[in-house]
């Protein structure tokens, strides 16, 4: 049994065509809202989801409350910006009868700004998101980009999601503020300093992975403007660190 799990907050605007691009392959569609303010749920419903309630705190959390909630042997995640195509879910349908796999990562087809982006990092996008039911859980300690610690081996499939990722530069520049703030915590954490030559030479060193040796130059226009927003957000990862320096700890 397949169940396909969404986890949700006021998606109003996304998740009917994201449930009716999974309900033909899906024996469960299985909804976790985070008490959405809109009509999220209801749409859920209508589509044949059932729908259970849960306040995040994390998302690792909140997925594996979701797997604890499906009632499948198998689990497909979908975000409600994402959208399946009949090709992968007859895929999944195939890899996962009688597969000796714990789970398997999805390739994604990233729109950005309205334009599928090739390169400049964001292909090939794979994401853990088909998982055997008692041997896979998300790492707690992995606030964003979540962690799938496995338990036996993991393939990966051929057939992409489609991720509509940004829409607009200020939604774009949200999200990564939040990627942003967690990664300067994380190495503050690891007892990284921000040195002054970081200021110049970190951003530049994005730039030239993401335009250059990621290919960035043949997404175009595209892929010039977010290897330069890639560049600024290291520019604010370094600012942050340095201007919340890691705190020595000394014996008294």
């Amino acid at each position: 049994m397949l169940s396909v799990v969404l986890l949700t907050h006021n998606e109003q605007k996304h998740i009917r065509a994201c449930l009716e691009s999974v309900r033909d392959f899906a024996d469960e569609l299985l909804v976790l809202d985070d008490f959405s303010a809109d009509d999220t749920p209801a749409l859920a419903r209508t589509l044949g989801a059932r729908v259970e309630f849960r306040r995040l705190d994390n998302f690792p959390n909140q997925r594996n409350a979701a797997i604890e909630l499906a009632r499948g042997d198998w689990i497909f995640f979908i975000d409600a910006d994402e959208r399946a195509t009949p090709a992968l879910g007859a895929e999944i349908r195939g890899v996962i009868r009688d597969s000796p796999f714990a789970g398997f990562w999805v390739p994604r087809r990233n729109i950005i700004f309205g334009k599928e982006i090739r390169h400049t990092g964001w292909s090939p996008d794979y994401q853990p998101r088909v998982l055997r039911r008692g041997c896979a859980r998300f790492d707690p300690a992995r606030a964003v980009h979540e962690l799938v610690q496995w338990d036996g081996e993991v393939g990966y499939l051929r057939e992409p999601l489609i991720h509509y990722n940004y829409e607009t530069l200020a939604q774009f520049r949200a999200k990564q503020i939040v990627y942003t703030r967690y990664e300067a915590h994380v190495w503050r954490a690891e007892g990284k300093r921000a040195r002054w030559r970081g200021a110049i030479g970190q951003p530049a060193r994005e730039f030239f992975r993401r335009y250059i040796s990621l290919q960035g130059w043949r997404d175009g226009a595209h892929g010039l403007l977010l290897s330069a927003l890639m560049a600024y957000y290291a520019f604010v990862r370094w600012k942050m660190l340095w201007d919340n320096p890691v705190v020595e700890q000394t014996n008294r």
